[in-house]
């Protein structure tokens, strides 16, 4: 590999994969941002563009600064003391760091590494969000937006019956996928997914990755994950972090084919990490 691609910047627009002039306006744009957790720098002036309706996966070794940058883009990372951000985020080319921080999350989604189903039942953990942002369809629009979020999550089949029982009682899968359903309830234009498939078995994770093949024809999808595989199984576009810093952004084909970064290409043939 030759020093002057060594040195080339990662590109942040990924080229065309077909389709309409509106699938290459990114939905989702972050511009030189940078994180810092008090005095220390975990991002360093990341630049990326996710695409309208495609998956983007964030791959790295543990402590890249994936997770960190995918809880700038709904602003959670607002949720830990003593961190700063630098930089701008825009969705649809409004900047997401002037808005009202309660109307981003309701367009941008998230589900965390490890299910987190809230002590209710399984209706009351869909509806929840829509009772915390005044829903005003009634009870038979809270159960018809209920059943609609279930089966988007392909979980419908599986909890018809069992609705009022506790989400407790459901398996690691189903949690996820309940917690997926939950996220879905308010129709985000954007789902964030931080390892959804860490803390689950083989079936489990394909239900989920099927899952997000359906997801996208509606929604912008952006996930970490440290299975490789798993990024080169689902995702239209791929960036490689390391050490706080986005080395390379393309097609998913040629991060895993012929990427253009010596570091992008040890990590992905399994070299380090």
């Amino acid at each position: 590999m030759s020093q002057e691609a060594k040195l080339q910047p990662p590109k942040t627009e990924p080229p065309s994969t077909g389709g309409t002039a509106k699938a290459n306006v990114p939905k989702l744009s972050a511009q030189g941002v940078s994180f810092y957790y008090g005095s220390f720098k975990a991002l360093h002036g990341i630049s990326l563009d996710m695409r309208e309706k495609r998956i983007t996966a964030l791959i790295g070794p543990s402590g890249c600064g994936k997770s960190t940058f995918l809880r700038t883009l709904n602003r959670m990372h607002e949720t830990v003391r003593g961190t700063r951000l630098e930089g701008r985020i825009f969705l649809d080319g409004s900047d997401i760091l002037e808005e009202e921080v309660t109307a981003v999350r309701l367009k941008v989604g998230m589900v965390f590494q490890r299910s987190n189903p809230f002590p209710k039942s399984i209706f009351e953990n869909v509806a929840y969000g829509l009772h915390v942002n005044g829903f005003r369809g009634g009870r038979q629009g809270v159960r018809e937006v209920v059943e609609r979020s279930l089966h988007k999550a392909a979980l419908w089949d599986e909890v018809k019956d069992k609705l009022h029982q506790s989400a407790f009682g459901l398996s690691g899968g189903q949690q996820q996928r309940l917690c997926i359903a939950r996220a879905l309830a308010v129709d985000p234009e954007v789902l964030l997914l931080d390892e959804p498939c860490s803390a689950l078995d083989p079936i489990a994770t394909a239900k989920i990755e099927d899952l997000l093949f359906e997801l996208k024809s509606e929604t912008t999808i952006v996930i970490v994950t440290h299975n490789m595989q798993q990024a080169a199984r689902v995702s239209d576009y791929t960036g490689f972090f390391l050490l706080g810093k986005l080395i390379e952004f393309d097609s998913t084909n040629t991060i895993f084919q012929n990427p253009a970064q010596k570091e992008t290409e040890d990590y992905v043939t399994g070299r380090f990490g």
